[in-house]
């Protein structure tokens, strides 16, 4: 009953929130993407979250327990990689059929440099065979030059948002990155 009132205070503190769609000459993809190693009790599957921008605006994100237990917190950033990998491709794919084509190459952002390394990495070690497959996939997307992996700094990645249980102040700090605005505050 107590979770209950609390999203209930939550909600009711943020019924003036919206997500504005900015408009911006310049087209481009980008991606954050992050996972939690391991985080439920019972099952201990990881939590894969991604958050997807086209120029300045939000237009997809998803959090989702992971469907096989990761066997490191690399493995589990590896695999939201490859999930945010499918959604940046899936969105780039639909604005093309819609007649929006991207010149540049979409960007994704992860927080790990050792997933980021394998994801660049052309050479496979016994230890990582379980996830070639997925290496594989974003590895070709990088090659073929429609996808770039880039860090970011821990603190400034955004979709710990829906990865991480966070105080308050971290919260709405990462709220502000995701842009979400307070549609009744004056501009």
């Amino acid at each position: 009953m107590e979770a209950a009132r609390c999203v209930l205070r939550y909600l009711k503190g943020t019924a003036g929130f919206g997500i504005p769609l900015k408009a911006s000459s310049e087209m481009k993809l980008s991606g954050f993407c992050d996972s939690d190693w391991g985080v439920c009790p019972l099952s201990r599957r990881s939590l894969t979250g991604y958050f997807v921008q086209l120029s300045e605006s939000p237009i997809s994100w998803k959090t989702k327990k992971q469907a096989i237990v990761s066997r490191s917190s690399t493995e589990a950033e590896h695999r939201s990689m490859v999930v945010a990998t499918s959604e940046l491709v899936r969105l780039r794919s639909l604005l093309a059929s819609l007649g929006v084509f991207l010149h540049q190459p979409m960007q994704l952002f992860c927080d790990s440099q050792a997933a980021l390394h394998i994801a660049k990495n052309p050479v496979f070690h016994e230890r990582m065979k379980h996830i070639e497959l997925d290496c594989h996939f974003v590895r070709e997307k990088v090659v073929a030059g429609i996808l770039t992996l880039s860090h970011v700094e821990t603190k400034d990645q955004p979709v710990y948002i829906f990865t991480k249980a966070l105080g308050k102040r971290k919260f709405q700090y990462l709220q502000s990155k995701l842009g979400l605005t307070s549609l009744s505050a004056p501009t």
